[in-house]
């Protein structure tokens, strides 16, 4: 902090300049994730100002992102369609989810676990990433073309039977809670019946119209519907804002076409008076804490998406780390990877207090900090305060922007946040899997897994699922590759090692040699139990040679143990030589040293060993062919 105003000419234009970048995306992520455009411009302010200031990274500039918005909406969503579709009953609840993912940040933070979590396989990354590019760019379709389901009449007017069951179930189960439903006697239930609305129906239907209409499978569903219903003049704004994004960056770089077609469009549909759907209100001046939070928290409520806010934490710290690493490349510095989960998570903490959505490090926002000039915390913080004083001084205007404008920044957005890269290497990518005479890449069968699930089921099942995939995946194929470099052979036939040269011939019947190679863990267990199996019954004593094992899992263990077990049966004496340290702490744990391998039974070196096999072995088979 000593040296915050160190670069300070430099600062203030890179946070002037990320903070105008994060401004229309700001306002962007907010509409789409379901509760405003002030949900994210509070997100935009918060996360930028605190994780800059608590955070370990010193060139970040943090703020909704894509992938934390995908993930937020599904949130929103879910808790909204809870609350009878009401986003002011669901709030409170909504708030308290994006706080706890907040707090649990911290808490990876403090517990040392920033450094883990460049451990999430690329597949999986790569999967999520280019769902969540699906999932914006398929959801957007429809406001872009200016089409809104619960607006249409005759799509509501499906579902108002079904809105009448469920209100109606409603009140059976207010009643059934208050203890006033009676068998016998319905009229309480009947007077709340007759007070029902043709409005209540038209809410309520309206509310299931738009459940039924959200998400990927949901936006397809009702597309032929839009598409004969397209507001023209929403699709020409929409239109020319993604013409002029990507127009813009052809002429120059400087000056962001985000925010070139927001400030253009914008102002030509205000200018010439259109006919234009704004985007929702922009409360004026200062951000206020939302209590309700706490002083209408039910655990009940919160209980279900205590998951997902893991989630939350975790992909914003992925998010956030991985911009982290983008910017030690540019600066030539070193993040510190906990701090910065810490900073994260009560920039995430405080947003959500003040009904901001959460965010994580952005990439491009910190790239154009970084070339901007910015080089310590204070960017960052500059980026939040210029969003607030754009707030502050220009929420009344900003709140006439056509919602057909923030689609279309949304569309581009989901264009550019697909993993091509990922996805041209398909082909390329080594075919390590057999399903019967098809051949096929485990890491595209991630990929497409995660993609496909996230895109149509559940983003954070879909990941859940992903890891899991990715992990046995993992276990067999080192698996594999422990079976393949550990084998148990006579030694006429086996290549040994140089120091087996010697070995005396003539006792090559008697003693076997087991050369383990690699960890010995669950995923390895089953071939090491089928090589024990080779042995045959002609040796009268085992060498295991445990130079070159250096782990052992519980499920090693008990293997290696059983296996011991059958060769005491026959009785076969096991030697073991240069027995590491993990491996050793482990038998020694379950008695397996001493009660199956006593410790005379124990070498240090494989020489050791062959002076006990010379003084004790004797040699049956050479004599009898002789």
């Amino acid at each position: 902090m000593k040296n915050l105003f160190a670069n300070f000419r430099g600062d203030l234009f890179g946070g002037i300049t990320a903070g105008i970048v994060a401004l229309p995306l700001a306002l962007a992520f907010g509409v789409s994730s379901g509760m405003g455009p002030s949900a994210g411009l509070y997100g935009a302010i918060f996360i930028s100002f605190f994780a800059a200031l608590f955070g370990g990274t010193n060139t970040q500039i943090s703020g909704p992102t894509a992938p934390m918005t995908a993930v937020s909406m599904v949130v929103i969503a879910g808790i909204v369609a809870a609350n009878d579709g009401s986003l002011e009953k669901a709030l409170p609840a909504i708030l308290i989810v994006f706080l706890l993912a907040g707090l649990m940040q911290i808490g990876l933070g403090l517990v040392g676990l920033g450094k883990y979590i460049r451990y999430i396989p690329y597949p999986v990354v790569s999967g999520f990433m280019t769902a969540i590019g699906v999932i914006i760019l398929v959801t957007q379709i429809l406001p872009a073309i200016g089409y809104y389901p619960k607006e249409d009449a005759d799509y509501v007017s499906k579902y108002k039977p079904q809105a009448e069951e469920i209100i109606l179930d409603n009140i059976l189960k207010e009643e059934a809670g208050e203890g006033i439903l009676v068998l016998e006697d319905f009229e309480q239930t009947i007077k709340r019946a007759k007070e029902i609305t043709q409005e209540d129906m038209l809410k309520e239907a309206q509310t299931l119209a738009k459940t039924e209409a959200s998400g990927v499978i949901g936006a397809i569903k009702v597309l032929p519907r839009a598409l004969k219903n397209i507001n023209w003049l929403e699709l020409i704004l929409a239109l020319a804002t993604i013409i002029i994004i990507y127009g813009f960056k052809r002429i120059t770089t400087t000056i962001p076409s985000a925010l070139v077609a927001l400030v253009v469009v914008s102002g030509v549909a205000y200018g010439f008076g259109l006919d234009y759907r704004p985007i929702e209100q922009i409360p004026s001046g200062f951000p206020v804490p939302n209590l309700g939070i706490f002083t209408e928290f039910e655990l009940g409520a919160v209980t279900p998406y205590v998951f997902t806010a893991l989630t939350l934490a975790l992909l914003g710290a992925i998010d956030s780390l991985l911009t982290s690493v983008v910017a030690d490349n540019m600066t030539k510095t070193k993040h510190q990877p906990n701090k910065e989960l810490v900073g994260q998570g009560i920039g995430n903490s405080i947003a959500a207090v003040f009904g901001g959505i959460p965010g994580a490090g952005a990439t491009i926002r910190t790239v154009v900090n970084i070339n901007a000039g910015g080089k310590t915390k204070l960017s960052g913080m500059i980026a939040g305060v210029l969003l607030l004083v754009i707030l502050l001084a220009l929420g009344p205007v900003a709140s006439q922007i056509p919602a057909a404008v923030l689609a279309g920044i949304l569309v581009t957005v989901g264009i550019g946040v697909m993993d091509y890269k990922g996805l041209k290497a398909i082909p390329s990518l080594p075919k390590d899997m057999n399903l019967g005479p098809i051949k096929f890449s485990s890491e595209v069968v991630i990929m497409l897994i995660v993609l496909v699930l996230s895109s149509v089921w559940n983003l954070v099942y879909a990941v859940g699922v992903g890891l899991v995939i990715a992990s046995l995946m993992f276990m067999k194929k080192m698996g594999d590759l422990t079976a393949e470099r550990s084998d148990v052979k006579a030694l006429d036939k086996e290549v040994g090692w140089d120091d087996e040269v010697n070995f005396p011939k003539k006792l090559r019947e008697e003693v076997f040699i087991k050369h383990l190679k690699g960890p010995l863990f669950f995923g390895s267990t089953s071939e090491f139990q089928q090589l024990a199996d080779q042995i045959p019954r002609t040796a009268s004593t085992v060498i295991i040679r445990m130079d070159r094992m250096q782990y052992m899992d519980q499920s090693g263990l008990y293997t290696l143990e059983d296996v011991l077990i059958d060769l005491k049966k026959s009785e076969i004496n096991v030697l073991l030589v240069d027995v590491l340290k993990q491996p050793r702490y482990m038998m020694e744990r379950v008695d397996v040293i001493p009660d199956l391998i006593p410790e005379e039974h124990i070498f240090d070196t494989f020489t050791d060993c062959l002076k006990w096999i010379k003084v004790n072995v004797e040699d049956k088979y050479t004599k009898i062919e002789a």
